[in-house]
């Protein structure tokens, strides 16, 4: 199903957000230690208070000319470094947390241009193929119109078809396509600057794994989610006015989703990094296994 539709979503977010709070202030009371040394407000609570309180701002209009620009820059960085310190602080308690309160928390850890969201009520129409890639292009033109290199897994070869797709505000997403056995395996890659949400909606929590290695810049694995079930996908686009609507809606099947952080040899893989998505594997060894063989290629 395509179409643009318009969602107001604020007050059942208000009421889910409450109940969330009182969760999460419950959780924090309990690891504290029984001599109640933490005072009124354990450590916990103020680690998770400050995830709840941090949302970015949506930018607004500056003035034109360099100084302007520099004032948006610095506003944008010192609002992201906020969130970056209390999300590294608050995913160490996360997977500690019951699934409920788990899902919700983890529609505030997006990674990349994705953004995880649980939603019990989505039921995904029967029958849904993952959808092929149409006209393909060249590994070479799909990175010179894209901006970045486009990442092949090996395990899997070279691709039978690629296609480039523009999406708000001059950005891309590269999508590698292959046959086997019939049905297709898709490969979707979003330049990790994005700043939409790619917003997914599912029957059921994602498991968390991970490729193995020190991935990320602070020698913590990055995230691997995996999708076993279909789910309902909804790429969400912001406006001018920070109001959100729908772009577009379909059903896949099972999903693995991860960060990589391309290569630094001037290839043009973009800087911080793509947002990778893997469906069309309904198994999950192999669709790490898949994973693990990401590479630019020369």
């Amino acid at each position: 199903m395509r179409g643009v539709s318009e969602r107001t979503d604020g007050e059942q977010y208000d009421g889910n957000a409450e109940r969330l709070r009182e969760e999460l202030r419950a959780f924090g009371r309990s690891l504290d230690g029984p001599d109640g040394s933490a005072g009124s407000e354990s450590m916990a609570e103020r680690v998770l208070g400050q995830i709840l309180a941090e949302r970015l701002p949506v930018p607004v209009a500056e003035p034109a000319g360099v100084r302007g620009r520099m004032r948006v820059m610095r506003r944008w960085t010192r609002a992201r470094w906020r969130s970056l310190v209390a999300a590294a602080c608050g995913l160490l308690t996360v997977l500690a947390l019951t699934p409920p309160v788990r899902a919700t928390v983890t529609d505030w850890f997006g990674f990349g241009g994705v953004e995880v969201r649980y939603d019990p009520s989505a039921v995904p129409s029967p029958g849904a193929r993952v959808p092929g890639c149409g006209r393909s292009l060249s590994l070479g033109e799909a990175e010179r119109r894209a901006g970045f290199a486009p990442l092949v897994p090996e395990a899997l070869g070279a691709p039978e078809a690629v296609t480039v797709s523009g999406l708000p505000r001059g950005r891309f997403v590269v999508s590698l396509c292959w046959r086997e056995e019939g049905r297709t395996i898709r490969l979707d890659a979003f330049p990790g600057r994005l700043d939409i949400a790619f917003t997914k909606s599912v029957r059921e929590q994602p498991e968390w794994l991970s490729l193995g290695g020190e991935d990320s810049e602070a020698g913590v694995p990055d995230p691997v989610l995996w999708f076993a079930r279909p789910h309902v996908l909804s790429f969400w686009m912001v406006d001018t006015d920070g109001h959100r609507f729908t772009r577009a809606e379909r059903t896949a099947g099972p999903t693995l989703l991860w960060g990589h952080r391309g290569a630094a040899d001037g290839r043009g893989v973009a800087g911080d990094g793509v947002t990778l998505r893997l469906e069309g594997v309904a198994s999950k060894a192999r669709a790490l296994e898949i994973a693990k063989t990401v590479e630019v290629p020369r």
